[in-house]
């Protein structure tokens, strides 16, 4: 059973919230340990003085912030302490905001928001407002000593939060130089229409469970093969030639003909059926919300 990692309350107005905090994630990455390569054994890692050559008890370790190579300002832990934010257990709504203006580069960590005795009438009444309204609300909140701005929204019949990153933490695009030489780039009407046809091939409805870490897999199956005590094969790393850039249109059609073929054969990829109106008709395609189902990240 999950462990709560934060007990506190939304606010909103003047209604009161109590919910508790869930980590909506369970990580799955294959974790090693350092081993000396001779003996097997754990390796230590040690805090060392380069100077002295002697270690460093953890009790004299200060922080420094380089401005300059090889200058430190040396930051004491009081002084830290003395910039933290004030400890609250209150989730702050500042604003109520349309979830599709959201992009999926400012979610950072998910979490689920569970209401607590005495408070599941105020948190139905918050989650079905936001479900028909089709909001998402905005509000700080202070986690481990740290402030956070998330962003609150409906999943399912939970209010699910996540931590957002801050915008001028944000790269923007146009830093890129090949950003800039891909938007002179001119493309053709005829390359559009069939780029277009192979997207459109290639749509589905989102399913997560269609998707997996195959190298996570791979990676544990390889254990479990020298746990058992089988040999491993190295393969000698292939010698990278490169390939000449292939014809973009020939490339378009060839990509276009094998998704065909494929579907021909019995393969075709999942689709939602277009629902019809009374008239028989195919309603108009509304845009859907740009980050519905996404919380990063």
């Amino acid at each position: 059973m999950p462990r709560a990692m934060w007990t506190g309350a939304i606010s909103f107005g003047m209604v009161t919230v109590p919910v508790k905090l869930y980590s909506a994630l369970n990580r799955k990455s294959v974790r090693f340990h350092q081993l000396s390569g001779k003996t097997g054994v754990r390796v230590i890692q040690k805090r060392i003085d380069p100077q002295t050559g002697e270690e460093v008890p953890y009790e004299d370790v200060v922080k420094g912030y380089e401005i300059a190579p090889e200058r430190y300002v040396v930051i004491e832990p009081g002084e830290l302490e003395t910039l933290q934010p004030k400890k609250t257990k209150t989730i702050e709504i500042e604003d109520f905001v349309e979830l599709s203006q959201i992009d999926p580069v400012f979610y950072d960590h998910p979490y689920y928001l569970v209401p607590t005795p005495g408070g599941a009438k105020p948190y139905r009444l918050l989650l079905e407002a936001m479900r028909e309204t089709g909001k998402v609300a905005i509000a700080r909140v202070v986690i481990r000593s740290k402030e956070q701005l998330v962003a609150l929204r409906p999943m399912g019949d939970v209010l699910g939060m996540a931590t957002m990153i801050f915008a001028d933490e944000i790269l923007p695009p146009e830093r890129l130089d090949e950003v800039s030489e891909a938007a002179e780039v001119k493309t053709t009407k005829r390359e559009l229409d069939i780029a277009r046809q192979l997207v459109d091939s290639l749509a589905v409805e989102f399913e997560p469970g269609r998707y997996s870490d195959t190298y996570r897999e791979e990676v544990l199956a390889l254990i479990e093969r020298k746990a058992q005590g089988r040999e491993i094969a190295v393969q000698p790393p292939a010698e990278e030639v490169a390939a000449p850039a292939p014809d973009l249109m020939s490339a378009l059609k060839a990509s276009l003909d094998a998704v065909r073929a494929r579907e021909g054969e019995g393969g075709a990829r999942r689709r939602k059926p277009a629902a019809k109106d009374a008239a028989g008709k195919k309603p108009a395609t509304r845009k859907p919300a740009a980050s519905r189902g996404a919380a990063k990240r």
